[in-house]
């Protein structure tokens, strides 16, 4: 590790040069995803600062991804998040092979329900018609990554055992084969939100946790709507992109 001296008579404050100091040596593979890093005291002993400074960097970088606590432990480096475009129609599991990564899916729970308002509403359906509730686990590499909930009209699902098999064969690969139908293009919204007691255990992180709550309506080629998805993603794993041009 390179010698480093923080500037005192600098513009930029000592917290910013502590946090350019982590993030230099994390870009230079100093210290490498999963690793451990200087806890605030050994900050505040090697830099000669204040408490409150070594503190304010190591939280600055917590709560903008780049490092984790684990309680009793100590504070690592963060894997790299999984990146996506929104510029064009995507596969979460192709998105993961073409990063070299193995995609998995768990189901959770396959069933026939009522459409509620919402599902109903997204669906171009009338509420209380029947619809598939397919619920599923989706892993990056073992690693639990997004919680999702996708709703399907039961008209075109002439057998829900075959749904079964999504954790082998994609949803929308099942949908062509099985039933003849094909998903082409989708529409989805983001918001940000905190993790709940219910997702946390299937997701592993902390309730109040940071993710994203994704909602997709995906059309036929008919532009017919064929599934409504709303997806619990991680947000400490997860970062999706846009290019203006």
């Amino acid at each position: 590790m390179e010698k480093f001296e923080l500037d005192t008579g600098s513009f930029v404050p000592l917290y910013q040069q502590l946090k350019e100091f982590i993030i230099e040596n994390i870009d230079k593979n100093v210290w490498k995803p999963g690793d451990k890093i200087y806890s605030e005291n050994q900050l505040f002993e090697k830099f000669d600062v204040s408490r409150n400074t070594a503190k304010k960097a190591i939280e600055d970088l917590v709560q903008e991804g780049i490092l984790y606590r684990i309680q009793g432990k100590g504070t690592f480096v963060s894997y790299p998040k999984i990146e996506q475009s929104l510029s064009a129609f995507y596969s979460f599991s192709q998105v993961l092979r073409d990063k070299g990564m193995h995609p998995k899916d768990v189901v959770l729970d396959v069933k026939v329900i009522e459409a509620t308002h919402k599902v109903a509403k997204a669906l171009n359906l009338d509420k209380g018609e029947e619809v598939v509730h397919l619920q599923r686990l989706r892993y990056a590499n073992e690693e639990p990554i997004i919680l999702e909930s996708s709703y399907l009209p039961k008209s075109i699902i002439s057998d829900v055992v075959k749904l079964e098999s999504v954790g082998e064969t994609p949803l929308y690969d099942i949908l062509r084969k099985e039933f003849n139908v094909f998903v082409n293009s989708a529409k989805e919204t983001f918001e940000p939100i905190l993790i709940r007691e219910e997702e946390q255990g299937h997701l592993e992180v902390s309730i109040g946790s940071p993710a994203l709550l994704l909602e997709r309506i995906a059309y036929d080629q008919k532009k017919q709507p064929v599934e409504f998805c709303k997806s619990i993603v991680r947000g400490d794993r997860c970062k999706f992109y846009t290019e203006l041009v």
